[in-house]
C-alpha cells in the first residue's frame, strides 16, 4: 500500500530524490514545491543564479528533504551533463527526473526564421534527450520516474505558437519510447498543461492593462485563453504541480506511457 502523508494526504515521497529541470519560476517551480512538499530532497536548475537562489529558499521551507540549486543552460550538453552528475554525487542516486524547459519563440509559420526552429529543437527536445540520457543510469539503478512538462498545443495547436506545438510532439515520442526502454524499472510520463498563472503569464497581463486592452487585471486574465475553460478559470501552478508529484509516487505505479492533459477541459477531442 502507498505511503500517505497524514498532514497532506498526498502520497509520500520521503528519502527520495528528484531533479527538476529549468525550475526557477513557473511550472517547473511549481513541480520542484509539490515534490518537496511530498517529502523529496529536490534539485532545482536555473540559469539565473540570484533567482535560482531565491526558489530554493521559497521550495525548501514547504518540505523536509533537502533543497538545492545547481545553475545550468539546458541547450549545453556539458552543462546538462555536468547537472545530472552534481544531483547524483549530492544525493546518492535519481529517483525522479522532472523534464522542464522554457517556452521557444511565439509566432505563426511565417514569423520565425530557420535560426527559431533549430534553438526550439535544441531547447525542447535536445535538452530532453540529453537530461534523460544522462539520468537514465541512476534511475534505472533505483527504480524512479520521468515525467516531461510539455503543453497543450500539442493535442490542440495554436497557430501563433508554432513551434511549441510543432517541436514538443518529439518530447511525445520519446517519452513514450522511454515507456517501455527503461520499464520496468523506471515509469515515464508526460504533462500536457493548459493555461497557468505563472509569473509569466502575469507579465503578460499586466502590460496588456497598461498598453489599456484590458480595464483589469482580472478582466485581461478572463480573455487570455481563446476557448472556454469549463473549470472556470485558468489554473495555478501548483494544480500542476501536484500531478507531477502524483506521477512521481508510488500510487502512479501503473501509470507508464501516458500524456495527461492538465488543462480544464479545454482540448474537446475525445
Amino acid at each position: 500500500m502507498t505511503a500517505i502523508d497524514p498532514a497532506t494526504g498526498t502520497p509520500s515521497l520521503d528519502g527520495n530524490t528528484a531533479l527538476v529541470a529549468a525550475s526557477s519560476s513557473g511550472l517547473g517551480k511549481a513541480a520542484a514545491t509539490s515534490l518537496a512538499a511530498a517529502g523529496a530532497n529536490v534539485v532545482l536548475n536555473g540559469r539565473d543564479e540570484a533567482k535560482l537562489d531565491d526558489a530554493v529558499a521559497a521550495v525548501d521551507a514547504v518540505g523536509p528533504g533537502d533543497v538545492v540549486g545547481h545553475a545550468a543552460d539546458l541547450t549545453d550538453g556539458d552543462a546538462v551533463a555536468g547537472l545530472v552528475a552534481a544531483t547524483a554525487e549530492r544525493f546518492g542516486t535519481i529517483d525522479h527526473l522532472v523534464v522542464n524547459t522554457g517556452d521557444p519563440a511565439s509566432g505563426g509559420l511565417h514569423d520565425v526564421t530557420d535560426d527559431d526552429w533549430y534553438h526550439a529543437f535544441d531547447l525542447l527536445v535536445m535538452s530532453a534527450v540529453r537530461l534523460t540520457r544522462e539520468a537514465g543510469p541512476y534511475l534505472r539503478d533505483g527504480g524512479g520516474s520521468i515525467v516531461a512538462i510539455t503543453s497543450i498545443t500539442v493535442r490542440q495547436p495554436v497557430p501563433s505558437l508554432v513551434l511549441s506545438s510543432s517541436v514538443r510532439m518529439a518530447v511525445l515520442g520519446l517519452v513514450k519510447t522511454l515507456s517501455r526502454e527503461l520499464a520496468p524499472g523506471v515509469r515515464a510520463n508526460a504533462v500536457l498543461p493548459g493555461p497557468v498563472e505563472t509569473p509569466a503569464l502575469r507579465d503578460i497581463v499586466e502590460d496588456a492593462v497598461e498598453r489599456g486592452e484590458y480595464d483589469s487585471y482580472e478582466e485581461g486574465l478572463a480573455s487570455y485563453w481563446p476557448d472556454d475553460i469549463p473549470t472556470g478559470s485558468v489554473a495555478q501552478p501548483g494544480e500542476l504541480g501536484d500531478v507531477v508529484a502524483f506521477l512521481a509516487s508510488p500510487a502512479a505505479s501503473y501509470v507508464n506511457g501516458a500524456q495527461l492533459l492538465v488543462d480544464g477541459g479545454i482540448v474537446r477531442a475525445v
